[in-house]
């Protein structure tokens, strides 16, 4: 038996979900140690270290004129792909689009009942990195859910990096680049590829943000350069959660646990939670069954003998319940009534409604981004969105009215922080010297020249509709 069989008020269980829903915290002292010597050369020699730390960790040979993959040859591997393949990149590229167009955010300013002008300036961010891992295979979804919001977003410039090959180029990942609009794209991975987008080298200029999925070398490196740059979320490994009832049917709720524990690392979780006790017996066979021709059936029948179960539960309410302690990566309602329930749902990544919504579907062409909070932090994290890739600026305008309305009131406030010099420049503003412009105090008439009052002129409204226009 592949998959364990635990019942949700026993022993067992209550290990298996301490197991489970114990937070990720660091990534380990011996990792932090290597990726924090990793980052120090990468600052201090630049490409000469991404070219070493290339050749020690991907085998790979490279100069520093092969660092970068050319326009030419980005767009020879987009011309390469078979017609079908093209074609359905292609199509997930412009479902995604259409999806995050959805997600943005606009500027927006008022006026409140003092006449006070706020607001708010929502502009993209100028210049990003996308991260799209190596290891077991190619992943253009990878490139396409995180190059395609930032498009979206309008940021100017897209930077990809992935691990070099022994094997040679992605060809299908260039080409998902291509299509995607990325700029430049960079043979580089693991934690140097990090810092070399947070601090910049001759030949890979500094980002403003790093986003996409990648190893524990990579989320270290990524936790360490946080504050010189933004990065999007401390992502894990990928995880499952369905919840079935006694309609749903065996193969396909075991299809849906082996596709999430196939990934590779090792660490995935895949776990029904179901009230039928038969149904959970019958998914349990059908993924002996399922094991018995898979290409990689023995990478999932470890994951699923490590961090995968069959649970029963008393009823619907309690499996929901589980599910919202453990918040998923994807959660799946395959029961009678998924609407239903979904109101109940409190924390997820994603949430797949109805037994013809799998997860992979979400992971390639549905919309919505499958860049997912994982490790329990559905909780209180959301999904990528071209918002990722906003900035926000605070805006402020007063009026003289609105100072003398709320300014006492100001400098009220900043004497309890005990800050005079906070309450002292308030009340400058609101003396009788002031009362009649801006900078009275100081003014000096040059001789044979009137000045203007700059408080007499007429000031312009700021237009801050400055949201990027999407790209994509």
């Amino acid at each position: 038996m592949t998959l364990r069989l635990l019942d949700s008020a026993s022993a067992e269980c209550a290990r298996f979900l301490d197991a489970l829903t114990r937070r990720r915290g660091d990534t380990g002292g011996g990792v932090d140690r290597d990726v924090a010597a990793i980052i120090d050369a990468v600052r201090r020699r630049g490409d000469r270290a991404l070219i070493e730390l290339t050749r020690k960790f991907d085998g790979v040979k490279l100069t520093r004129a092969r660092l970068r993959v050319s326009s030419e040859e980005l767009a020879a591997a987009r011309d390469a792909l078979p017609s079908a393949d093209r074609r359905a990149l292609e199509l997930a590229a412009r479902r995604i689009a259409e999806f995050h167009r959805h997600t943005l955010e606009r500027s927006f300013s008022y006026r409140d009942g003092f006449g006070m002008r706020l607001g708010q300036m929502v502009r993209p961010l100028d210049r990003v990195g996308i991260y799209v891992p190596g290891g077991m295979g190619a992943y253009p979804s990878s490139v396409l859910m995180n190059a395609i919001p930032a498009r979206v977003a309008g940021v100017r410039e897209i930077v990809m990096v992935s691990p070099a090959s022994k094997d040679g180029d992605r060809s299908v990942a260039l080409a998902a680049a291509a299509i995607a609009g990325v700029d430049e794209v960079y043979r580089i991975g693991g934690a140097q590829a990090i810092a070399a987008l947070a601090y910049g080298t001759a030949s890979v200029p500094a980002v403003d943000k790093v986003v996409g999925p990648g190893n524990a070398w990579v989320q270290a490196a990524k936790r360490m350069v946080y504050g010189v740059i933004d990065i999007d979320k401390m992502a894990g490994p990928s995880e499952v959660l369905v919840v079935a009832d006694a309609h749903a049917h065996p193969a396909w709720v075991a299809a849906d646990l082996i596709a999430q524990a196939e990934h590779g690392s090792g660490d995935e979780s895949a776990v029904l939670v179901t009230p039928s006790r038969p149904l959970a017996l019958a998914v349990i066979a059908a993924i002996d069954r399922a094991l018995a021709d898979l290409p990689r059936a023995s990478t999932v029948a470890a994951v699923l003998a490590k961090r995968g179960a069959a649970v029963v539960v008393k009823n619907l309410e309690e499996a929901v319940a589980l599910a919202n302690r453990i918040a998923p990566e994807h959660l799946e309602l395959d029961i009678a009534q998924p609407a239903r329930w979904l109101k109940h749902v409190t924390a997820a990544g994603a949430v797949f409604v109805g037994a013809r919504s799998p997860a992979p579907l979400g992971d390639y062409l549905a919309g919505p981004n499958h860049v997912l909070p994982t490790g329990g932090s559905a909780r209180f994290a959301s999904p990528l969105g071209s918002y990722d890739f906003l900035k926000r600026t605070s805006i402020i305008e007063a009026s003289a009215d609105a100072l003398k309305a709320l300014g006492p009131t100001v400098a009220r406030l900043a004497r309890m922080e005990g800050f005079e010099g906070h309450a002292r420049a308030m009340e400058l503003r609101l003396a009788p010297a002031a009362s009649n412009g801006v900078g009275t105090r100081h003014r000096v008439k040059p001789r044979g020249r009137k000045v203007k009052d700059p408080a007499a002129s007429t000031r312009k409204p700021m237009d801050i509709e400055t949201t990027g226009k999407p790209n994509v």
